[in-house]
């Protein structure tokens, strides 16, 4: 029963949810009520992302001190593909304030107590499979254009790359196969997780849901693609900093641009579980975490 709920939710039909067509105006609209959010309560939406500059200054440090430079640059580029599922604080901050609920930062983490909770989880388990894919065939890529030999340097890699034969093949098609999973990732988690904090309505729905929201505004969600894309680069530099700003931003955004695409009204609201009074121990902390499944 808990899987079937995982799945399928409160409810075992899409049919109460409906997509809506969207353009570019809406994606503007969304820009904007995401920077309000953001705007409204900066401290909370930054404290929820300090996270993605540490993992980029880490990894960055990591590959270096590891020898798998060549690394670098689809690590960081593979950030967008589970930035959905770590942006549900900013969803959760988003959806109250709409509601004119408490923003205070303790509620960023009700997700955590939410009957959606498996589902959330489930899908986010997937987008850290295609993750580890795309890392997997981003190396392979590398190794077939350029062997298995580490680069000297990061000058040597850098003259390697972009003065080559072999590097701009590299350049071709470790982004053209990059692009294939951007596309993928977008289909499945545009708008999922937001619909999955905002309605108990099952991993399966949620999924499905934001498939027909991309097909049915393939050309504004492309759009969209490409601005969180080039915002996502911009808020790299310097040293990954800028994302502490735009990572929050379109987390804020993505609940907005959810709202204008799909209108889920009819369906049922999470149940959120009490909180709870009794003393918790370290040694239970794992499954603390994934009570659904019990």
């Amino acid at each position: 029963m808990a899987y079937s709920h995982a799945l399928l939710g409160a409810q075992t039909s899409s049919s109460h949810v409906a997509v809506r067509r969207i353009g570019l105006t809406d994606l503007k609209d969304a820009l904007s009520l995401g920077l309000a959010d953001f705007n409204a309560m900066p401290t909370h939406a930054i404290f929820l992302c300090l996270i993605y500059p540490i993992i980029g200054l880490v990894a960055a440090r990591a590959a270096f001190g590891y020898s798998v430079l060549p690394l670098i640059y689809p690590l960081v580029t593979g950030f967008a593909l589970v930035g959905p599922f770590a942006a549900l604080g900013l969803y959760e901050m988003s959806r109250r304030r709409e509601m004119g609920l408490d923003v205070s930062i303790t509620h960023s983490f009700d997700v955590l107590r939410s009957s959606s909770i498996g589902a959330i989880t489930a899908l986010g388990l997937l987008l850290l499979m295609v993750f580890g894919v795309w890392m997997g065939v981003a190396n392979a890529i590398y190794i077939a254009t350029f062997g298995y030999a580490e680069p000297a340097s990061l000058t040597q890699f850098a003259s390697d790359v972009l003065t080559t034969h072999q590097g701009w093949a590299l350049i071709v098609l470790g982004n053209g196969v990059g692009l294939l999973f951007a596309v993928v990732v977008l289909s499945i988690s545009a708008v999922s997780f937001p619909l999955l904090v905002d309605r108990d309505v099952g991993a399966a729905v949620a999924l499905m849901t934001s498939v027909q929201v991309v097909l049915k505004n393939p050309l504004t969600m492309a759009v969209w693609g490409l601005i969180v894309a080039a915002l996502l680069f911009l808020g790299s530099l310097p040293f990954f900093l800028g994302l502490t700003v735009v990572v929050p931003v379109l987390g804020h955004a993505t609940w907005h641009l959810y709202r204008k695409a799909v209108n889920a009204e009819t369906s049922a609201r999470p149940e959120m579980s009490p909180e709870p009074q009794e003393k918790r121990y370290a040694a239970d902390f794992p499954a603390n975490l994934f009570q659904w499944l019990k």
